[in-house]
This record gives C-alpha cells, sequence and structure tokens, in this order.
C-alpha cells in the first residue's frame, strides 16, 4: 500500500485534479433525478407548461454538462494510470540496470517478465480509485442528504444499505487477495520455463529432450490453467455481485418509496426522485465495489514489483551502468553508492599488472595471450565472473584487489566478452560501435577482418549502413558469434576476456580467428576460455581448470603430452573419462 501510495503523490496535482471531476461528475448524477422530480410536481402535475419547459432545459442542460464532466474525468484518469505505469516501469528497469550481471542470479527471467507486464500496469489501474473512488463517497454522502429532505427512513435505509453490500463482497476480495498471489507465482515460474526452453530448443531437440520438456511444460500449464479457473471463479463471484447487489438494494429502496408514495407520505414526483437518486447510486457503488476490487489486484502486483525492487547487487562495490550485455558494457556512470563516490579508499594498478584468481589459482600475465581449458563449461563462466568483477571476489590486479578499485574503471579496462551477447537491433556499424564514438569505418572493419567476419559484410546490401533487427536474427548463429567478436576487439580494452569466441563457426573459420586473434591482440593481455584445440594452440599460456582449480599449464603441445585428461579434454573424448 505505501507503493501504491507512493505512486498517488508523485502526481499530486492531476489525482487532485481526477477527484474534483470524479466528485463532480458523481454528484452531478443525482442533480438529474431533482431536476426531473421538480419537473413532474411543478410542470406535469400544477399543468404549468413554461414551469415544465425550464425544469427540461435544465435537464438538458445537465445532461451537457455531466457529460463534459465524463470526458474530462476518464481523460484525467487515463493521465493518472500512465504516469503511474511509467513510473513503475521506470523504477523496475532502473533496478534491473543496477543489478546488471546478477539479475539471473536474483530473480527468474519469468518474473520479470510478468512484473514488467502484467503488475506494471496493475498498479496503475488500482489510481482510478483517487478520482471516481473518491467521487463515489461524495456522491454516497449527497445522496443520503437528498433523501434525508424527503423522508429519514429512506435515508437510513440507504445509509446502512451501501455498507451492508461492501460487507458481502469483502470475504470475496480476500479470497482473490489469495488466488491471485498463488497464480502470480506460478504464472512468474512457468513463464521463465519457457524462456529456458526456448533457449535451449535446438540444444533440447539435438539430443532428443524436446517431448521431455514439452510434456512438463504442459503439465504444469495446466496446473496454471487450474488455479486460473479458481481466479476466475472469484472474478466471477465479485463481478456477479458488483451488479447484482445494486440492483437488489435499489429494487429495495424504490419498493419502499412506491408503499410511501401510495399512502401519501411522499409525492409522485419525489418517488420519481427516489428512484432516480437510488438508480444514480448504483453507479458510485459499483465504482466502490470495482475499485476494491482493483487494490486487491494492484497489492498482489506491488508486493510482486517491491520483491523485485528488494533484490541487492552482488557486493562488488556498488551497482554496475546499465548493462545491456556484458560485451557492450566497457564503461560506468558513477553512482553515490559506489566506494569511490562514498569515499572509501580506491586503487589504480600498474598498467604491467598481472591478474590474479586465488579461487582457481590462475595467473593472468599483462600483455600475453592465455587460454584457459575447463572440464566443466561452469567453471569456466564462474571465472570469467571473478576476473570482470561481476561476483565477490579475491581476484587481485597488481597486488589490488580489484573490489577497491573504481568500478567504473574496471569496467573501462576489462572487458568480458560472452559468445552469445545480445545483439541490438540497429545499422551494422551502429552494433559494432556500441554507444562507443571514435570508432571510424577503417576500424571496424579491422575488427571485422580480425573476426573472420569480413564475408558477413560483404553479404549485407547496404554494408556498414544495413540494418539489423533485434538479436540479428538475419544471420546465422556463427555469423552473430563473430559480429560478436568484432564487438569486443572494437572495444580494445585493456584486458579482453573471451568465452567460447569460436563455439558456433567451422574449423577453417576458427583456425583463421585463432591466428588473427593472435596478431591483433598483440601486447594486449587476452584470456580465451575454450576447449577448441585450434585457439588453444596460438595461446602463450594454457591452463587446465579441472573442479574449479588450475592442476596443469604450460604450451598446449606440452600439455598434450604430459595431461591425459587434458587431451581427453580437447580431443572431445568421453565426458565421463574427462571427468573423473
Amino acid at each position: 500500500m505505501r507503493y501504491l501510495w507512493w505512486l498517488t503523490r508523485c502526481q499530486p496535482g492531476r489525482v487532485l485534479r481526477g477527484s474534483l471531476l470524479g466528485t463532480a461528475w458523481m454528484v452531478g448524477l443525482s442533480a438529474r433525478p431533482y431536476l426531473i422530480s421538480r419537473a413532474v410536481d411543478d410542470g406535469l402535475r400544477t399543468g404549468d407548461t413554461r414551469a415544465l419547459a425550464l425544469w427540461v432545459a435544465a435537464i438538458v442542460a445537465a445532461g451537457v454538462g455531466l457529460a463534459y464532466l465524463g470526458t474530462m474525468r476518464h481523460r484525467t484518469m487515463t493521465f493518472i494510470r500512465e504516469d503511474a505505469k511509467a513510473r513503475s516501469a521506470a523504477v523496475v528497469l532502473r533496478q534491473l540496470s543496477r543489478l546488471g550481471a546478477a539479475l539471473p542470479r536474483r530473480t527468474a527471467t519469468g518474473e520479470v517478465a510478468t512484473v514488467g507486464g502484467t503488475d506494471v500496469d496493475r498498479t496503475g489501474q488500482v489510481l482510478t480509485v483517487t478520482g471516481p473512488g473518491v467521487g463515489a463517497v461524495v456522491a454516497y454522502l449527497v445522496v443520503a442528504v437528498l433523501l434525508w429532505s424527503i423522508s429519514p427512513l429512506l435515508a437510513l435505509c440507504v445509509l446502512v444499505g451501501v455498507p451492508a453490500v461492501g460487507l458481502v463482497v469483502v470475504p470475496l476480495l480476500r479470497r482473490l487477495e489469495r488466488a491471485e498471489s498463488v497464480y502470480r507465482q506460478q504464472q512468474g515460474e512457468l513463464t521463465a520455463r519457457s524462456g529456458d526452453i526456448v533457449a535451449g530448443l535446438r540444444v533440447l531437440a539435438g539430443v532428443g529432450g524436446r517431448a521431455l520438456f514439452a510434456r512438463r511444460y504442459a503439465a504444469r500449464s495446466r496446473d496454471l490453467l487450474a488455479e486460473g479457473y479458481r481466479v476466475g471463479a472469484v472474478n466471477s463471484w465479485i463481478d456477479a455481485a458488483t451488479v447484482a447487489l445494486p440492483g437488489l438494494f435499489l429494487a429495495a429502496v424504490v419498493w419502499l418509496a412506491a408503499r410511501m408514495a401510495a399512502t401519501g407520505e411522499i409525492t409522485v414526483g419525489e418517488l420519481v426522485g427516489v428512484y432516480g437518486y437510488t438508480a444514480t447510486l448504483v453507479v458510485p457503488v459499483w465504482f466502490l465495489l470495482e475499485g476494491g476490487h482493483q487494490v486487491i489486484r494492484g497489492r498482489v502486483a506491488a508486493r510482486r514489483i517491491i520483491a523485485l525492487l528488494d533484490a541487492r547487487p552482488d557486493g562488488v562495490g556498488g551497482p554496475p551502468d546499465p548493462p545491456r550485455d556484458r560485451a557492450t558494457d566497457a564503461s560506468a556512470v558513477p553512482d553515490a553508492r559506489r566506494p569511490e563516490a562514498a569515499g572509501r579508499p580506491t586503487a589504480t594498478p600498474d598498467l604491467t599488472a598481472d591478474l590474479y584468481d586465488p579461487a582457481s589459482g590462475l595467473t593472468v600475465p599483462t600483455g600475453r595471450l592465455t587460454a584457459v581449458a575447463a572440464a566443466d563449461p561452469a567453471d569456466a563462466t564462474a571465472l570469467a565472473d571473478r576476473l570482470g568483477r561481476y561476483v565477490v571476489s579475491d581476484v587481485t590486479w597488481g597486488g589490488v584487489p580489484l573490489t577497491r578499485i573504481g568500478l567504473d574503471e574496471v569496467r573501462a579496462r576489462i572487458l568480458v566478452a560472452d559468445h552469445d551477447a545480445y545483439l541490438f537491433g540497429g545499422t551494422l556499424r551502429e552494433l559494432l560501435r556500441g554507444g562507443r564514438p571514435g570508432s571510424d569505418d577503417a576500424r571496424i572493419v579491422a575488427a571485422l577482418h580480425a573476426a573472420s567476419a569480413g564475408d558477413v559484410l560483404d553479404s549485407l546490401p547496404d554494408g556498414l549502413d544495413t540494418r539489423l533487427d533485434s538479436r540479428a536474427r538475419s544471420l546465422s548463429g556463427g555469423q552473430r558469434q563473430r559480429i560478436r567478436l568484432a564487438r569486443a576487439l572494437l572495444a580494445d580494452p585493456e584486458v579482453l576476456i573471451l568465452v567460447d569466441p569460436a563455439s558456433a563457426v567451422d574449423a577453417h573459420t576458427e583456425a583463421r580467428i585463432a591466428e588473427r586473434l593472435r596478431a591483433g591482440r598483440a601486447g594486449r593481455t587476452t584470456l580465451v576460455l575454450t576447449t577448441s584445440p585450434l585457439l588453444l594452440g596460438h595461446a602463450d599460456t594454457v591452463a587446465h581448470l579441472r573442479a574449479g582449480r588450475v592442476v596443469s599449464a604450460g604450451a598446449h603441445v606440452d600439455l598434450l603430452d604430459t595431461d591425459p585428461a587434458y587431451r581427453s579434454l580437447v580431443a572431445r573424448d568421453d565426458a565421463e573419462q574427462v571427468l573423473r
């Protein structure tokens, strides 16, 4: 509720205007029954044509005024809802950027998708209560006062009846909140599962696991469907009660007023007015019930948003600059929450310093091409995360703990380039530059050549000006991988860490990449995480990583002779033999 209140406080002027317009519109609805009752008593019953004409004109004017107020109310509430959605989307996006590389370890992809879609929308819908909701309360009191002037008994029925209608719906709203919470959790889990299946669909098809995962997904979908039916059942009861209860209430009040008119306690015009007031009251009562419904759904959605906002980034010295992917994250914007901004001691390593990872025992010598062959790909990924300072670790750079170096400096000098890093839409030139100025076409072409991607450029109709869609889906997997490598080489960081840079290309292309990578990064610190013998053969030093530790190191040809497990790994022998 505090989050929903914050969304309200962010636009006080607009909310106030919506409340005033909603109140004027709601109260205006009760004005027409009064005008009609006066037209009946002063015009029809007395036969006064002039008076009847005046009251009819007033009714028409009231209708025009209500139409204008209704239009402005709806327009204002639309602005309020869209503003709230935009603010929720903004805070969620900032949080995702703040989490950076820690996001996959903190929140499931499916949860992020549902929060950014469904939950942001529902929290915005709640703010409808600030307009018509406030007006409904005021209109309820105004109708009670008008009915009191006709009959205290009728006014008492309204004052007691409307809260009674609300009390009937409250248990349904509480049940809805519980059902919505369970449904939302299962929806996020299923969305995450579908994303995982789609991401690994080609692998699943290759190992014959597509049918198995399809059956599991179908089973989870049936569970979610059953839970959705539960939510739908409660929603249907609430919707039915929202329509039926005000209608029954209207019938009861009109029946009582008709008996009073028959006994002469009220006039025929007042009977018409009572019917109009009570019928008008159906609108605010509906808004109140619907508002309660929206608040319940909004609370569930707000909880999911807050759970995402409560996630904390890894303690790596502060939040990274919004990294869409690590391959393009070559710089960071200073932030007051970082140690260097908070006055904590920072250090700058010597340009000729070596990187050292105590967890694995790996030393990355400066100015050389080093390769790491890991028996378990997860160990290679964890090593890249530590060296790139995407997780907390004891990595040092020239003896200086990496966590003591400003995060913006680490991002500018160390680049971890994944083989499946995200490719954004735009021209090929924009994609390769990655938002960094100063990369002319000659440098871009040189980077493409070094990545053996010259044929990709030649195959595009407009060359560097060719527009590619998101993820560059028009290119093959091998072409996309070489584009990613060219982008990393164009960034030209002091330390470049490549994760399987040639896993999706053929052997001939891989051999060219190995030769050109060594030449293109001459004198620069480069670490390649791979089990490709072609890349390993061009490295100055190769480290064999098993169970997270370096068990042997040396030239590729020497390790082939002295380390049988290494020989089995790079020769693609049986995985169980390698891991024993």
